[in-house]
């Protein structure tokens, strides 16, 4: 089933208007009311270093919100728990297949795009199977996400783009699960975004051929109608918030709304 992404002018014009509520401290101060609604937030699980220091530093600066658990997985399954009833205030998905399901079931409000992520090979450091390029990959024990993962809808792309056939190994629920296999040397290579490799010491990545053509944009919104989810979804927008991510490896939405 095939969605059509929702309106990028509308997701930009959606950041911009934040990010200037953020700036003028009001959107992401939530009643006296809200102070005592905890919330839960649904992440994909290439966010999880990102916004472990997100959700610290939101934390500090708005003490009256009590973030009550933050679930990091696959975005289809992480979607599919939403749609199934998962009592989830913020969800931030790594692409805007998994967002739209969400949305178009009546499930949030208007998505932002608040950050961006492209494909590398991920390898051990040693590197014992020589990988250095995609064809590689067709011949060494390779590891990718399951097709209906952002991160394995995007592998499937690339490497249809540069016409390499690669018969998985295994077929991972979330990134994390790949990037783990290569890093214990259960693979000789996996693809995994650029971002999980950076503070991972036992694996080494190759930046290969044609992606910077492949991007996953990350949209996030709020389910429900409660201001401390806001919030913290404005701090996600918000200058620091985009500091963060950019910290992390990511492209952030002010490069979307630019490029």
């Amino acid at each position: 089933m095939q969605h059509r992404p929702f309106p990028r002018f509308r997701a930009l014009a959606g950041l911009a208007a934040a990010v200037l509520a953020v700036a003028g401290c009001s959107a992401s101060t939530p009643s006296e009311d809200a102070a005592a609604e905890p919330i839960t937030i649904s992440a994909a699980a290439s966010l999880q270093s990102a916004f472990e220091q997100i959700s610290e530093e939101f934390s500090a600066e708005h003490p009256e919100v009590q973030i009550s658990s933050i679930s990091y997985d696959g975005s289809s399954t992480l979607a599919t728990q939403i749609l199934e009833g998962a009592d989830v205030d913020v969800f931030a998905s790594a692409d805007e297949r998994n967002m739209s399901e969400v949305t178009e079931a009546g499930f949030g409000h208007e998505p932002v795009i608040f950050a961006s992520n492209t494909l590398v090979i991920a390898v051990p450091q040693d590197n014992p199977a020589d990988i250095d390029s995609l064809d590689d990959l067709a011949q060494a024990t390779t590891v990718l996400c399951a097709q209906q993962v952002p991160c394995g809808s995007a592998s499937r792309q690339l490497l249809e783009d540069q016409g390499v056939q690669v018969t998985p190994a295994s077929e991972e629920q979330n990134v994390t699960a790949v990037l783990q296999k290569v890093a214990t040397g259960e693979a000789d290579a996996g693809l995994v975004y650029a971002t999980d490799v950076l503070n991972e010491e036992n694996v080494a990545s190759i930046v290969p051929d044609g992606a910077e053509d492949v991007v996953n944009t990350y949209p996030i919104t709020t389910l429900g109608e409660n201001p401390g989810a806001q919030a913290f979804m404005d701090f996600v927008i918000s200058e620091r918030g985009q500091q963060i991510l950019a910290e992390h490896g990511f492209g952030t939405g002010a490069e979307q709304a630019n490029g």
